[in-house]
């Protein structure tokens, strides 16, 4: 028979175990809540993200209401007082004048009216468009024998070379609509045929496009040339579904030149491959997608994805220093356009006023967001938060963030890049994928040309006439 007290030390010592297994148990179930409630907080913070918020295309809104970061100006809707306002105002020259004959007698006393001796009383013009219909021209050559037996005969010019074949100006407004307009083949067949009369087969349309794009290898080069020796890039690069398979647009882009790309892959193998960015020595305005860290030049970073970011955190965190952040990096910008106008750079006093908030601001988020330590037993670095990642980012990338403010040559939003990629995108939704990679590419190599012409105030039009009459735009 046990003694008492080694009855009650086993009661304790049971007790013991019981009151750990328990502890474990809770602190088992206290990391698992803290993970559900990490896990929550995320899926609402993804709920939650719009195209004014996050890098999201405004496509995948719906009918979520969105932030703005305009502010009210207290005007009217409509034009405003001392607007220049625009009409269609009477030429002095019209194409066809129509006169309204009077009557040949008078009504009252019968005499003779003589519409020649009428004196113009008023005048209403119409404008509108011809109705029209395509027009054959036929090109003959002569054959004649002298009569010394010797037979003469010419032949067509170098542009004509078939016995039937289509101008450049309907081959050019094909291209035209398919790859500037982004109309389907079908589709911009069917116009062709209600406006012109000329019923155009989709595959020759395709032939017309990639006959384009041979056409255009050394403008493209050219372009790639500018790019390259521009003081600004900006660049991007964006999903494009190719042959049912995924793809990636790539684009740079400075205020007078474009360059598009494909290729399968999106990081550091694309930039090398198409050779367009791997030596350039200027200034390059991106997203902070990581592989653009690779090259090695001036780097700046898209002021308009970081407001998105700011929003986005100020609406899930509820903390002050992001609404900070956001009028801070706005003021700046228009600091800056207020400089340009005057073509002055601001002064140094104003640019480390405005870098000293920026790093207070800075400070005092991190001081609300501390890093999360790593759970017991997990391998790896331990998962940080959106505002974490934020704003370590903020703070180790400070000068690309503010370049805009000591280089008034930088913008201070990623736009251009932004806006060459929408058209793209365009294309894909109206007319579904590219059925092949060559489509693709020939795509990305007219577009190119047309948005550089584009840029440099030529029509697009214009511009593809100029391609198919053999002598295309000198876009340097």
């Amino acid at each position: 028979m046990q003694e008492p007290d080694a009855t009650a030390d086993l009661t304790l010592q049971a007790m013991n175990e019981k009151a750990q297994a328990l502890q474990g148990q809770v602190q088992a179930l206290t990391s698992e809540v803290e993970r559900l409630r990490l896990r929550i907080k995320e899926l609402e913070g993804q709920a939650s993200k719009n195209s004014k918020n996050s890098s999201k295309p405004p496509s995948s809104d719906g009918l979520k209401k969105t932030t703005s970061l305009r502010v009210a100006s207290g005007r009217k809707p409509g034009g405003q007082a001392g607007h220049a306002g625009k009409t269609l105002e009477q030429t002095d020259r019209p194409d066809i004048v129509i006169r309204h004959a009077l009557p040949e007698r008078c009504d009252a006393c019968q005499a003779t009216l003589s519409n020649s001796d009428a004196q113009v009383h008023r005048r209403g013009q119409v404008f509108d468009i011809p109705a029209v219909r395509f027009e054959v021209v036929e090109f003959q050559t002569l054959q004649l024998r002298c009569p010394c037996g010797k037979l003469h005969e010419n032949e067509f010019a170098p542009e004509v070379c078939e016995v039937a074949q289509y101008g450049p100006n309907v081959r050019a407004l094909a291209v035209h609509l398919t790859q500037g307009q982004l109309l389907p083949f079908a589709r911009a067949g069917e116009l062709i045929k209600d406006l012109y009369g000329l019923d155009i087969s989709p595959a020759t349309l395709v032939q017309w496009v990639h006959e384009a794009a041979q056409a255009l290898v050394p403008t493209v080069q050219a372009i790639v040339q500018s790019v390259q020796a521009a003081a600004v890039v900006h660049v991007d690069e964006s999903g494009l579904r190719v042959a049912s398979c995924l793809q990636w647009l790539h684009t740079a882009a400075t205020a007078t030149h474009t360059w598009y790309g494909v290729h399968p892959k999106r990081g550091m193998q694309a930039i090398a491959d198409h050779g367009v960015l791997p030596n350039y020595a200027g200034t390059l305005v991106h997203d902070c997608w990581a592989p653009y860290w690779s090259l090695e030049c001036a780097h700046s970073l898209c002021g308009a994805h970081l407001l998105r970011e700011l929003i986005y955190q100020k609406e899930t965190t509820a903390q002050a220093w992001p609404q900070g952040l956001i009028e801070l990096l706005l003021a700046a910008d228009q600091a800056c356009k207020a400089a340009r106008q005057t073509d002055t750079a601001l002064q140094a006093v104003q640019v480390e006023v405005f870098a000293s908030q920026y790093r207070a601001l800075v400070q005092e988020g991190q001081a609300q967001n501390l890093p999360a330590a790593k759970a017991l037993g997990q391998r790896g670095r331990a998962k940080q938060s959106g505002a974490f990642n934020l704003l370590r980012r903020l703070l180790e990338r400070e000068q690309e963030v503010l370049r805009f403010m000591r280089d008034l040559g930088v913008p201070f939003t990623n736009n251009l890049a932004e806006r060459a990629i929408r058209m793209p995108k365009v294309k894909q939704r109206i007319s579904g994928c590219f059925r092949t990679l060559p489509g693709a590419q020939n795509f990305c190599t007219i577009r190119s040309y047309l948005d550089t012409a584009r840029k440099q105030g030529f029509g697009m039009l214009h511009a593809m006439r100029a391609v198919f009459s053999g002598q295309a735009l000198a876009l340097a």
